[in-house]
């Protein structure tokens, strides 16, 4: 296994830079699309009407882009591509918090207390812990827990890159599953009872319906992703020697008076914060609430915008501890720390850039959609058991997950096909919907289409500059392969046993 993962890195950093990837890409849609064009593929399934909610055949053609409308939206959709690109304003609003935070020390300083109060042993799991919980508030768990990740590790003397690795597989690898109820979730759970209510109207699930059997997947995979840090990455990786010009963390643990002091104000500075938020969002007549429903959690103000909620929290306690610790003190040094956040993303914002065009050209020629609905139609026909067939699609999913990496858009795609196919065999909805949960997950860890594996290979370049692609995806093989196999198992083994998926 190392041998073939050293192997790996060696060919996959012989590739060229990422942007010149993206490029290449994108020649490659742009030549594609025409020919399966010219060549008139299509693909015709069963779909909702969400006017009608009801079953409808629908075709989806591949569409060219060197067609007269092909090229009408190449030419003008190059801004508003990069302008619709959420990622973007997702990693500049965390950075800009982000930046008040570091510069100022609060993380150095809570990264040696966390190691500090922690057994060393703990580490890898609490920071796998996190990471999974971080998709409670979406993508910003990329643009915290990755660095932060590698900064614990550099500080307590392990390679900070088995800390990339570890904090990418628990924010990638299991983003579809976590211990609490997240936006997500309502459309995926929304999707599904479209779907069910084909066969019978009568039959719906609740948000909170994989609620069991993603808390013990969160569990299950903590453990997982620890084991194959400790196990397999780090010893892979070795001690951690800083290239030329690479700051090293400070390790000694120990924190002076002044960020003791300064850790002080910063707490009183997120209790402000929760103070100001609860009035925001804890009566029923809160802004941030629904104002249709009233409901906090799910479809409202504040879980749509939780990424303002991470952003003041960091520029909050940084700026606190700025001043107790004496660090940052006036207006203009956080606005220097703001400034010096964003100018520091400047080669990722470029890179964004190409990788928006590439996203909007594959989207553009609906290539995804026909191949997922094409392999749908597949595994839809073979005369296969119940428990076959679930697997089936977990494998269908994670392959369509390389090029579609979209949760949502997968499941409007898949859920009026296997949902409804799966109920008339006696399978419940919740079933399949925790295993569109199992393979929409581990393959995000690996697929340059996720628009963060881009930011990862960043991350790893500022350890290594020598680094790649290839460096990323052999750290990520272990974490995406095993993940999956007993991931998938677990899930069978629930399906076999009838345990109860959710309320």
């Amino acid at each position: 296994m190392q041998s073939f993962l050293n192997g790996v890195e060696r060919v996959g950093n012989m590739v060229p830079h990422p942007v010149v990837i993206f490029l290449i890409l994108i020649a490659i849609v742009i030549v594609l699309s025409a020919l399966l064009g010219a060549m008139g593929v299509r693909v015709t399934v069963d779909q909702i009407n969400p006017q009608t909610q009801e079953i409808e055949p629908v075709t989806t053609e591949l569409r060219s882009l060197l067609n007269a409308d092909g090229i009408r939206f190449l030419y003008g959709s190059l801004i508003p591509n990069f302008m619709s690109f959420t990622a973007v304003g997702l990693m500049i609003g965390a950075m800009i918090g982000a930046g008040v935070a570091e510069e100022s020390g609060l993380i150095n300083a809570l990264i040696r207390k966390l190691v500090l109060v922690s057994p060393a042993w703990a580490l890898t799991y609490i920071l796998a812990f996190c990471g999974i919980l971080s998709s409670i508030a979406a993508d910003a768990g990329y643009l915290v827990l990755l660095p932060l990740a590698g900064v614990a590790y550099m500080s307590v003397g392990r390679n900070p890159l088995a800390g990339l690795a570890l904090g990418f597989a628990a924010v990638a690898g299991a983003f579809t599953v976590n211990m609490l109820i997240k936006p997500l979730d309502a459309v995926l759970v929304e999707f599904t009872n479209e779907a069910a209510h084909l066969v019978d109207p009568s039959i719906s699930i609740g948000l909170a319906s994989n609620l069991f059997f993603s808390i013990v997947s969160v569990i299950f995979l903590t453990v997982l992703i620890a084991f194959i840090t400790d196990r397999i990455v780090a010893p892979r990786l070795g001690p951690y020697t800083p290239a030329a010009g690479v700051h090293k963390e400070k390790t000694d643990s120990a924190l002076t008076p002044a960020e003791q002091r300064g850790l002080k104000f910063a707490l009183y500075g997120l209790i402000g914060l929760i103070v100001v938020f609860f009035f925001l969002t804890g009566p029923s007549w809160a802004p941030l609430r629904n104002p249709e429903t009233g409901e906090l959690i799910g479809n409202s103000p504040f879980m749509n915008g939780l990424i303002a909620l991470i952003m003041l929290a960091f520029l909050v306690t940084g700026w606190a501890f700025g001043i107790g610790a004496g660090t940052v003190r006036t207006l203009t040094d956080v606005i220097k720390a703001m400034e010096k956040a964003v100018t520091g993303l400047g080669g990722t914002i470029f890179l964004f850039f190409v990788l928006s065009q590439f996203v909007a050209y594959f989207t553009y020629t609906n290539m995804g959609t026909v191949l997922a609905l094409s392999l749908a139609s597949t595994l839809q026909a073979m005369n296969v058991g119940p428990l076959l067939l679930l697997i089936g699609f977990i494998v269908v999913v994670a392959i369509i997950d390389l090029l579609l990496t979209g949760a949502i858009a997968k499941w409007a795609i898949f859920a009026p096909v296997f949902v409804p196919l799966l109920l008339k065999l006696g399978v419940e909805p919740e079933s399949v919907l925790a295993a569109y949960r199992v393979g929409d997950s581990p393959m995000n860890a690996i697929t340059p289409l996720n628009a963060y594996f881009a930011l990862m290979v960043g991350f790893v370049q500022k350890y290594d500059p020598k680094s790649g692609v290839g460096t990323v995806v052999s750290l990520m093989l272990p974490y995406v392969i095993w993940m999956f196999i007993l991931w998938t198992a677990l899930f069978a083994l629930w399906q076999v046993l009838g345990l109860p998926w959710g309320i």
